[in-house]
């Protein structure tokens, strides 16, 4: 299917990016899955690269771009490797929006230029144990003392953050009567903030290159000049920038479906069953005729939606509607394509196996499935 989101620019950022995978990712990555992170040392280098700037002002050293067309270009380059950048997702496509959208003035020039660069990497705290997809059952809570607020409470899966030198904390500030919406407001916090502490690194099915850890708060003092945006407003700064978020699960959920199918194809073509190759039996056509006939039509949708951000007039509902074909396509694609490999599609040294562990958080985080049909159904 011919695709025309791209412009040359796009598909030159496409080289560096295929040749840094290449020379710089794939030889180290089984280093970095053992380690569970990606060294910090490599986020320097994305920063040398303009990589992590490329949404950011050109004032804060960054490139202005405002759609996520380039951040689609990279998430295929991995996809196409069945490799990570770690936490640079939640850093570029999450978290940036929230300092664009809700920053001062003086926030954007004492953390954007180190955003870039890599020296300042960054996260986003919202889930907490025993609080998924409800936020508004938080209970990680900052009192404000004068200037400063003083911040108690924990959080879980919080991607990136032993990399991670400032969070974006969400925390209950008041609590507003009949409203549980209400009441919560984002803190920046510096991680050698005094009382505030990484806890372990989380073991998971898939994903062992993007560090996940637990994060605990005792006593933390804020500065109140650390509130992003107005104290209160939160819940609707967070539901505000969730389709950018979800519209980037989806085109990467895409690319991994597109990845798989071509590992998958390589390997029917060069595997011999019966004397035959694997390729030459119906059910193997079939298989991938079906695979691809899904994933072009998850291609078509996300690309729409890639051009629609670009314009600036992505709904939510399509945002939520891309997330939700495109990661049950990806889990649907990516099974199949085990299945054709046989036993050696259980085999860690095989692309398939870690695309087929990767795929399966993707119809959870940035909101499940199951929330992403009451988002589309809610609008019907």
């Amino acid at each position: 299917m011919r695709r025309t989101i791209y412009t040359d620019e796009h598909e030159q950022f496409r080289t560096l990016i295929r040749s840094l995978v290449q020379s710089e990712v794939v030889p180290h990555y089984p280093d970095w899955e053992a380690a569970g992170a990606v060294p910090k040392s490599f986020y320097r280098r994305l920063g040398e690269l303009g990589v992590l700037g490329i949404r950011v002002p050109e004032e804060y050293g960054g490139a202005g771009v405002t759609d996520l067309r380039f951040s689609a270009v990279i998430a295929e380059e991995l996809a196409r490797a069945a490799v990570g950048f770690g936490g640079v997702r939640v850093h570029t496509d999450i978290v940036l929006p929230y300092l664009l959208d809700c920053a001062s003035p003086d926030q954007l020039a004492r953390y954007l230029p180190g955003f870039v660069s890599g020296e300042t990497m960054t996260s986003i705290a919202i889930t907490e144990p025993g609080t998924g997809s409800d936020m508004a059952s938080i209970r990680t809570s900052a009192r404000r003392e004068g200037d400063t607020y003083v911040l108690n409470g924990a959080k879980t899966f919080i991607t990136g953050g032993a990399n991670s030198d400032l969070f974006l904390v969400v925390c209950r500030t008041s609590r507003a009567e009949g409203d549980r919406r209400g009441g919560l407001s984002i803190l920046l916090v510096e991680a050698d903030s005094p009382g505030f502490a990484v806890g372990r690194m989380l073991r998971k099915v898939g994903l062992h290159a993007q560090d996940t850890v637990e994060l605990s708060f005792t006593d933390v003092a804020v500065p109140a000049a650390n509130l992003l945006g107005e104290e209160g407003r939160a819940f609707e700064y967070l539901t505000g920038n969730l389709a950018q978020e979800r519209l980037s699960i989806a085109f990467a959920a895409c690319a991994a479906a597109e990845a798989a199918i071509e590992v998958t194809r390589r390997y029917v073509s060069e595997r011999r069953v019966f004397g035959e190759p694997l390729s030459d039996f119906q059910n193997t056509k079939f298989v991938l005729a079906d695979c691809h006939a899904e994933t072009s039509a998850a291609r078509a949708l996300v690309d729409r939606c890639l051009a629609s951000d670009a314009d600036g007039d992505l709904t939510p509902v399509e945002a939520a509607t891309a997330k939700l074909f495109c990661t049950e396509v990806q889990g649907r694609v990516v099974d199949r394509c085990v299945q054709l490999h046989g036993g050696y599609g259980y085999m860690v040294e095989y692309p398939i196996a870690r695309l087929y562990a990767d795929a399966r958080v993707s119809r959870i985080y940035g909101g499940t499935s199951e929330v992403m049909r009451s988002v589309i159904a809610k609008a019907l």
